[in-house]
């Protein structure tokens, strides 16, 4: 840690004084340093090559090796460490809910990259999305009803949620009427998570709610040729190899977070609106030269951004207990994402989302004290933006705040 912290400090001084690149030198000293030493950091600034993102990732992989085998040495009895299937089943776990949180992540991304504000009421759209799914379940209308029919009435209730929202709250920022709308957007949005959290406590109350799977597998096995099952399936989970197992629910929110990742991107490479939506994202006076919208787009970002955290909580009502409070990590965890993958980053904030949900189940996983493992699941979030603001501001493929 020392030799990272020399490394952050003194190797971006080293490029400056000799005019190099110094837009990767704070990473790649601390990533050299932490992981080599001096033995690193002195041919480092001695000779001062261009520090690519392959330099910082081969230190990053030597300080995980590092930390690994620390790991191993002072906890040998951990279960991440003597269970293979164990760890493979974490990481799994780690992909499959990361990819949920690379769907609310892109909300976020969105309404950013296009009004320019970070919506921090956006984890509760995610709440109601999980809300609305669940009471839709259990109503005597639509509790027969397929699950897609959940789902869509939750994309309904949080797009429609965004686009009253957006024209009623931020429309004014475009008008000059607010001196400050950085700071008016935040306070505005502050204030509509404070009203949907405690208005939603008020009308369905404080007990966690959760509705059943949505689609139950079928019993199947697929035997590999060493004897060992290569897929197994129940109505409960689906085994890979004998030995990664992932719950149905998790299975079935992140296969519908992919096909609906999947529809995102092509309505905004392959439709006029979507094309429309990036232009504006790019630059709003030439767009708007070109006959779009800016305000249409506006309003049309923040309720797809509302609707994408809204699905994010439809598919995982069936995860986890749902409470009115769920909201506000899910608004810290998706403002952690985008400033990890880059603001305004489409493919940050997918990236972003996987790493989080990774270092969660790992964190969870390994901890010596599995009784409190829940608890510290907010800390990592907090350490994982903390080190990309000190080390690396701009995130993946984003822009320095």
């Amino acid at each position: 840690i020392f030799w990272g912290i020399v490394g952050g400090i003194v190797t971006p001084r080293v490029y400056e004084r000799r005019n190099l690149d110094v837009s990767q030198a704070r990473l790649g000293g601390t990533a050299i340093g932490a992981a080599t030493g001096p033995i690193g950091l002195i041919p480092l600034w001695v000779f001062s090559p261009t520090l690519s993102s392959r330099w910082i990732t081969a230190a990053g992989l030597l300080i995980v090796a590092i930390l690994a085998v620390a790991f191993a040495r002072a906890d040998p009895n951990n279960l991440c460490v003597t269970n293979g299937g164990f760890v493979a089943s974490q990481l799994t776990n780690g992909i499959v809910i990361g990819i949920i949180y690379s769907l609310m992540a892109l909300g976020l991304t969105l309404i950013y990259s296009i009004l320019g504000v970070v919506s921090f009421a956006h984890g509760e759209f995610y709440m109601i999305g999980g809300m609305v799914v669940y009471y839709m379940s259990v109503s005597a209308l639509f509790e027969n009803a397929n699950p897609l029919v959940w789902l869509l009435g939750a994309a309904v209730v949080t797009f429609l949620m965004g686009v009253a929202f957006e024209r009623m709250f931020l429309r004014v920022m475009n008008t000059g009427q607010i001196e400050r709308p950085k700071e008016y957007a935040i306070l505005v949005t502050f204030g509509l998570a404070f009203f949907l959290q405690y208005a939603t406590q008020a009308l369905v109350g404080a007990n966690p709610v959760k509705t059943q799977r949505f689609f139950p597998f079928p019993n199947l096995d697929i035997p590999s040729q060493e004897s060992a099952w290569l897929i197994k399936t129940t109505s409960g989970n689906i085994r890979l190899f004998d030995a990664v197992s992932i719950p149905n629910p998790r299975f079935t929110a992140a296969a519908i977070a992919v096909i609906l990742l999947l529809m995102l991107m092509w309505f905004l490479y392959k439709t006029w609106t979507g094309k429309a939506l990036r232009a504006v994202s790019q630059d709003q006076q030439a767009a708007a030269v070109a006959g779009i919208n800016p305000n249409t787009m506006n309003t049309l970002a923040f309720g797809m951004g509302a609707m994408l955290a809204g699905l994010s909580g439809a598919t995982l009502v069936q995860v986890f207990a749902w409470l009115p409070q769920v909201g506000i990590p899910a608004s810290a965890r998706a403002f952690v994402i985008i400033v990890l993958g880059g603001m305004g980053s489409l493919p940050g904030a997918f990236l972003g989302g996987l790493l989080v949900g990774l270092v969660e189940a790992a964190g969870t996983g390994c901890i010596p004290d599995t009784t409190r493992a829940a608890a510290y699941i907010p800390a990592y979030g907090m350490v994982i933006l903390t080190l990309t603001l000190l080390l690396k501001p701009t995130g993946f493929f984003g822009r320095e705040l």
